[in-house]
Parts: C-alpha cells; structure tokens; sequence
C-alpha cells in the first residue's frame, strides 16, 4: 500500500508589532527626510502616527488613515531613490526592532521544512528587504502604482484585512499548501481572516480585540518582549530573488510575491 504524500505547509507571518516592533514604513520616515524625500514636518506626522499605531493598536479606522497618509505623502518619489533608501539604511533602522522570539520561530517553522511567509499592509519596497534579512521564502505586501518611475499616490494593491486571507489561499492553491496543517501569527484584529484560514492561528502582542477572538477561539496568545539585532542571531543564508508570481486575481495585477531561491533541505 502507498503511503500518502505529505502536502507542503507553511508558516504566514505579519510583519508589524509581530516580526518587527513598531511599524515598518514609519520606521523609515527620518531616512526619508535625510534622503530629501519628506519635510521635517512629514516626519513629525510619522511620529505621531507611530504612537498612535503603537498605544491604540491598529483597528480599520487607524489603518485607512495610515494608508492614506502614506499614500498622499509618497505621491511623486522617485522609485529608485526610495528603494536605495531602504537598503542603505535597512540594518540601522530594523535591526534594534526585530523580535528575538519571532526570529526563533522563523527558525523553527524553517528547519521543519515550511516555507516562511510574510504578509504586510505595508509597502513591498519596505517589506521586501526585511523579508529577506530575516530568510523568508515569500511576501506578499502592499504596491504602490508607480508612472514614469514615479509613485502616483495610488495604490495598486492593498493586502490588507480579507484581502490577506484571499491572497494567503490563492497562494495555498497555487504551490499546493495544507493550511490546515500550516501557521499563521498576527497582532491585529484586522488579520483575523488570515489566522482563521490556518489550522494553527497565533496571537501575538494581540490588541484588545484580537485577544477577545482568539480567548473565544482558544487560540494560543504570544507575548513577544525582546527586540534584538539580527547581528546577534545567526540565520541560515538565504540568496533571493523577486519573482511577480502569478496567483490570479488582485494578487497577480498589483501584490507581490517574492520568492527565494533558497533550497528546501533534504527530506523537507
């Protein structure tokens, strides 16, 4: 008798407050400014919507005016000067702000085999380079439309709330995942449809409404504590590529699915 074939799982991470502790695209906002990108007061708004982000948790009515802000503020960048940003200053800006626990469970899910999945509201030219410092095998994040090699203010595809569930099935259908076997971690209400497209949800730092579901839910609550430096921890190598997958629908027009090309391990 043949046994049965054990399908691939994986393991979808949200970036903000769970792998990193504070907002991603904030976190930039002083390079932007020494980059001539944003006002010393556009830094200040930042600011602030950061504590606000960080003390309120970040319900839908915090996200839409994030997203807006955001949205407004980058109209007019140039492509190439955002992404030089981000990568000269990558290690300075996250490193203080990534979570030890969440690098060891990066670790874990991928000695176990899964793929590691970063799913974010945030912008993919952010997300992009802190997926792969910490070894992610894929992303799929927010894409700003871009004309001229010049952000227009609009956005292409937003992977927010039910979206992020839609996109973490298609990509589940796509490359064969067992979500009921596979893992999901988030701090926000706004992603309970993705942990509940999993069989093992994680809270993490949950807010006040996150905690409710996952208490009703019986879903175990993580409370990470201890930002570190990735210097400090040694990750297996991980040598990427960015490869637009196409998943169908809104995924395939505007998201982004990075894809590593590391080599799963012998037996994974």
């Amino acid at each position: 008798m043949t046994a049965p074939t054990l399908r691939p799982t994986a393991a979808f991470f949200d970036l903000d407050k769970t792998i990193i502790a504070k907002s991603s695209t904030l976190a930039f906002s002083k390079p932007f400014q020494a980059g001539g990108l944003i006002s010393r007061r556009a830094v200040l708004r930042s600011a602030y919507a950061q504590f606000v982000y960080l003390v309120g948790g970040a319900d839908h009515d915090q996200m839409e005016k994030m997203r807006q802000f955001m949205s407004q503020l980058c109209a007019g960048w140039d492509v190439a000067t955002v992404r030089e940003i981000v990568a000269d200053t990558l290690h300075n800006i996250v490193d203080p702000l990534v979570y030890d626990e969440a690098v060891s469970l990066i670790e874990e899910h991928r000695l176990a085999g899964r793929d590691v999945v970063v799913v974010s509201a945030s912008g993919a030219e952010v997300v992009e380079p802190i997926a792969e410092m910490l070894g992610a095998d894929l992303v799929i994040a927010t894409r700003m439309e871009i004309a001229d090699g010049r952000y227009t203010g609009e956005i292409a595809y937003y992977a927010y709330a039910e979206e992020k569930a839609r996109a973490v099935r298609e990509l589940a259908e796509q490359r064969g995942y067992d979500l009921a076997e596979s893992y999901a971690y988030s701090d926000s209400v706004t992603d309970a449809p993705m942990l509940e497209s999993v069989g093992h949800p994680f809270a993490v730092n949950p807010d006040r409404e996150l905690r409710k579901i996952a208490a009703s839910r019986e879903w175990p609550v993580l409370v990470f504590t201890r930002p570190v430096t990735l210097r400090s921890r040694v990750l297996p190598p991980a040598v990427p590529t960015l490869a637009a997958l196409a998943v169908g629908g809104a995924v395939a027009v505007g998201g982004v699915l990075w894809a590593s090309a590391r080599k799963r391990r012998p037996g994974a």
